[in-house]
């Protein structure tokens, strides 16, 4: 799905941090809301940012976000473990 949003640009402007990609922030952002309000696993997270469960973990790690282990979460490990040792 992609989704648009208008942002004044003087906004914006103070929301790219050194230049960075905004619609990668707002992503970012989107992501830790999910996961903050448990409507994403960490698996979900994952598959959001293009990252594995590892370093879907540092990111909230790096953030100071607690982990948040749910049933979806070993449900997910479940899959991938299936499919590695397939």
């Amino acid at each position: 799905m992609e989704v648009r949003l208008r942002i004044p640009d003087d906004i914006a402007a103070q929301l790219q941090p050194n230049g960075g990609n905004l619609e990668r922030c707002a992503l970012e952002a989107l992501a830790i809301e999910g996961y903050r309000s448990e409507a994403l696993s960490l698996g979900q997270v994952a598959d959001m940012l293009g990252l594995s469960v590892d370093e879907a973990d540092g990111f909230l790690k790096k953030r100071g976000i607690p982990l948040l282990s749910t049933i979806d979460d070993f449900d997910y490990d479940q899959q991938v473990l299936r499919e590695l040792l397939a």
